[in-house]
């Protein structure tokens, strides 16, 4: 097991995060040919004010001819602003590793509590299903006995919920707050930006967004990702706002996806554009979770178009939620606001971590 364990680190960390999660490199991600400074010798603020004199006169290049269609979607030098300059590096102190957690205040959670009226919960996880499960029954005296078992499994994918931690990916300029990847990430696991941060749980207001639900659609279609404007239109329609330390949870019908007869995985697929990166820096959010994930491909030939959120903002991910179903319940609540509970493992040194998170109305 150790061995298996060290081999399957060193290769993760040596592929880095496009290459894990079958993202291709581009002049924005790809890690730079020299390693990065080393964690202690520059902060985070130092960082983005050197990278803003950097890339000041940086091209102004129109957005794809595909994205150009709509006058709404912006330019590529937009585009790259929004995960430069709008960083919340060193927002909370240069060694802080809870990201847009920190938004999440006694306060806040005690008002999220506040929204619990008849105590209805709904699971936001899919079936746990690990590809390896072995079971040992043993005997005990009297007839009695009992029965263990082992999981074998990588939750980070496109199958397992899960919740990825601040250390998870990275692009050019590092990972949360600057850190080298090289440096914080070993066989022994990360030593910064890892998922024991939050072991105090993500228990906070919860907004569902129903894309679907507004498009007058089954579900969301290949080419044609949700885009941030239509998280504010949908966010109106359904009487709610998403504000400072929200979860923000956006059904996209990955289900009815399915059962129509399309594919969801590594590959191109449906769901959410980069636009939406803008629309949860505007609003300040705390975790997204959703149901499909980055649209590919992105016209702007982004790796982490949407997942770029985690190591620029330090906004949580809640990967692969099963969100029909609170969809469902929200519709026949008639309300779009809830109690979030994202209870993450206490795992030393994680990457992220397996949950089942709950809505309560």
């Amino acid at each position: 097991m150790a061995s298996s364990r060290r081999r399957f680190l060193t290769s993760a960390v040596a592929m880095g995060g496009a290459a894990v999660l079958g993202g291709q490199a581009t002049a924005w991600n790809r890690r730079a040919g020299t390693p990065a400074a080393p964690a202690d010798s520059i902060s985070p603020s130092e960082l983005l004010a050197r990278h803003e004199t950097h890339h000041a006169p940086a091209a102004r290049a129109a957005a794809p001819a595909a994205a150009g269609q709509d006058p709404r979607m912006p330019s590529a030098a937009e585009v790259r602003s929004w995960y430069t300059d709008r960083r919340n590096w060193g927002r909370w102190g240069d060694d802080d590793q809870k990201g847009a957690v920190n938004l999440i205040t006694p306060e806040k959670t005690a008002a999220a509590a506040a929204l619990v009226r008849n105590g209805r919960r709904v699971s936001m996880s899919r079936v746990f299903q690990p590809p390896q499960q072995f079971l040992r029954k043993s005997d005990r005296p009297g007839g009695s006995g009992a029965v263990v078992d082992y999981y074998g499994f990588i939750y980070h994918g496109q199958t397992i919920t899960h919740i990825d931690a601040l250390c998870h990916m990275w692009d050019v300029d590092g990972m949360w707050q600057g850190r080298d990847p090289d440096v914080e990430l070993t066989t022994q696991g990360a030593a910064f930006g890892a998922i024991d941060a939050w072991s105090d749980g993500i228990i906070t207001r919860g907004v569902l967004i129903d894309v679907p639900r507004h498009r007058g659609e089954s579900h969301v279609t290949p080419g044609n990702p949700v885009q941030g404007w239509e998280l504010e239109e949908a966010a109106e329609a359904q009487g709610v706002a998403v504000g400072p330390g929200d979860a923000l949870l956006v059904y996209s019908g990955r289900e009815r996806f399915l059962a129509a007869g399309g594919q969801y995985g590594g590959g191109d697929r449906p769901g959410l554009g980069v636009t939406c990166a803008k629309f949860i820096r505007d609003h300040d959010v705390s975790l997204l979770g959703w149901d499909m994930m980055d649209a590919r491909p992105d016209p702007y030939g982004l790796a982490f178009p949407v997942h770029g959120v985690l190591f620029n903002y330090g906004v949580a991910l809640l990967d692969n939620a099963l969100l029909e179903p609170l969809a469902d319940a929200c519709a026949e609540e008639g309300r779009y606001e809830f109690l979030f509970l994202g209870l993450p493992l206490k795992v030393a040194r994680g990457t992220g971590s397996p949950v089942n998170p709950l809505a309560v109305f």
